[in-house]
Parts: C-alpha cells; sequence; structure tokens
C-alpha cells in the first residue's frame, strides 16, 4: 500500500479527480482518499510508484509519498478556501 499526502486536495471533487487519475495508469488499482488527513492510499496492481505519483500532479496536485508507519492518525486541515473551483 502506498501512501501520499496530498495538503491541495480538500474536497469531493479533488478527490474524484485523483482516484480517476490514478485508475487512468492503474486501472485495477484500490484507491482510499481521507479528506480530513489529506491522505491517498493506494493498493496498485500493475503501475509504478512513480506513474502513480506523476497521475496525481498531472491531474494538478501535489502528492508527497509518506510511509505507512508516519502517516498521521488524525490532523486538523490548515488550508482556507477553494482548491479546484468547485469549493468555495
Amino acid at each position: 500500500m502506498l501512501t501520499y499526502r496530498v495538503e491541495d486536495m480538500s474536497c469531493g471533487h479533488c478527490a474524484s479527480t485523483i482516484t480517476k487519475a490514478v485508475r487512468l495508469v492503474d486501472s485495477g488499482a484500490k484507491v482510499d482518499v481521507d479528506l480530513s488527513q489529506h491522505l491517498v492510499r493506494i493498493e496498485p496492481t500493475e503501475a509504478a510508484v512513480d506513474e502513480l505519483q506523476n497521475a496525481i500532479a498531472e491531474a494538478g496536485y501535489t502528492p508527497v509519498h509518506v510511509s505507512t508507519e508516519s502517516a498521521p492518525t488524525t490532523r486538523q486541515a490548515t488550508r482556507s478556501g477553494g482548491c479546484c473551483g468547485c469549493c468555495g
């Protein structure tokens, strides 16, 4: 399982966009998005780590790979305003 912190993801539209981008490079990937913690967890079936990270970046987001052990259990969102133009 790969985990990415995506601080500029803050709404359902962002989560959907990232999920679609990941599935374009790995159609069988399991994608779990946690908006409150700004985390995207991916269980790939065929794509390499760099392909998945590049797919998220090409969708307009800034993914930072984090190890599963260092992923936080709770986190406060520090961003205000919209991220993708769909939310206020």
